[in-house]
């Protein structure tokens, strides 16, 4: 392409002294369009969809800010006050975000509350000021292992989404005659009742007998997954644990049924798989860590949240 000369560019007009509008008084009640984060993005923070799905919600009439049925393209503040259907939400701030790892045993919900009275994983996090914890997926009752949670609904929807292509690395003991032929089939991809599913690495662990260990790793987090995929080939998962999430590990002086604060290297390193900008961090209070002591002893309590998840080593 040929360059173009100075005659080419176009001539400026001389510039006239701009006049100063007059501010226009805010009518009651209105949204700040000019300042203030998007409404869709702190719908989306607080857990209850993707900023799309928000942007759907807003279109159809179901948010309401300061009593108004909010428009696609309102702006809001921390003064604001959010509606959904009539219920008020309570907002996270935006440079606040925290997030943590969780050592789930066995025998525990995924859920905020069970119909049965079983124990959920939600009653062994931290108390909240604002907001509240946000699960990163979910782990099947008699599974254990690695469950992440972070304040940003933004970040555990991005992570959770089909598209985010995230590693999860499990331990599983499983019973019966395993055959080669039958690994082969998992790697290559078994039809279940929701769709083909595969893992994307399998690895024996320690020696062969009536009950064998695998490392298997897939790249999505569908209901039961891991054991359907052994069920496919008339095994039996006798134990399983989730021991790592994309480049997050589970530190092993985590024992089961505590919490420790990720690294920043880790956080960052999950904003980054879902494609979003990393928030400032919060870090564990000095009240939380009094509550861990007397939970777990200062040994332990001091080493989960005193630095935050470990260096990302293997069992």
């Amino acid at each position: 392409m040929a360059k173009k000369s100075h005659r080419d560019a176009p001539r400026l007009q001389e510039k006239q002294p701009a006049t100063p509008d007059k501010p226009r008084a805010a009518k009651p009640g209105a949204v700040d369009t000019a300042a203030g984060e998007k409404l869709q993005k702190v719908l989306a923070r607080t857990g209850l969809g993707s900023r799309r799905e928000m942007e759907r919600w807003i279109e159809a009439g179901r948010v309401a800010v300061n009593g108004k049925i909010a428009q696609l393209g309102d702006r809001v503040e921390s003064r604001d006050q959010l509606s959904v259907d009539g219920r008020q939400l309570d907002t996270p701030p935006a440079l606040e975000a925290r997030c943590i790892l969780y050592h789930k045993p066995p025998g525990e919900v995924c859920s905020r509350s069970d119909p049965e009275g079983r124990r959920t994983v939600f009653g062994r996090l931290p108390n909240l000021k604002t907001g509240r914890w946000i699960s990163i997926g979910r782990l099947d009752f008699n599974t254990s292992g690695l469950l992440l949670f972070t304040t940003d609904g933004e970040l555990a929807n991005g992570l959770m989404h089909p598209s985010s292509n995230i590693e999860r690395e499990y331990m599983v003991r499983v019973m019966g005659d395993v055959q080669d032929e039958m690994l082969q089939r998992m790697l290559e991809g078994v039809m279940l009742e929701d769709g083909v599913a595969r893992f994307t690495d399998i690895q024996q662990i320690g020696k062969g007998g009536i009950n064998r260990w695998y490392c298997v790793v897939l790249m999505e987090g569908r209901n039961r997954e891991v054991r359907r995929l052994w069920e496919s080939q008339g095994l039996t998962v006798s134990r399983l644990k989730r021991v790592r999430y994309g480049d997050v590990f589970i530190p092993s002086k985590v024992k089961q049924g505590q919490w420790v604060e990720l690294e920043r290297t880790d956080v960052k390193s999950l904003y980054r798989i879902a494609n979003l900008a990393p928030k400032e961090q919060a870090r564990t209070t000095e009240k939380e860590r009094e509550v861990m002591e007397r939970q777990y002893g200062k040994r332990h309590a001091r080493g989960a949240a005193g630095r935050g998840a470990a260096k990302k080593t293997r069992r």
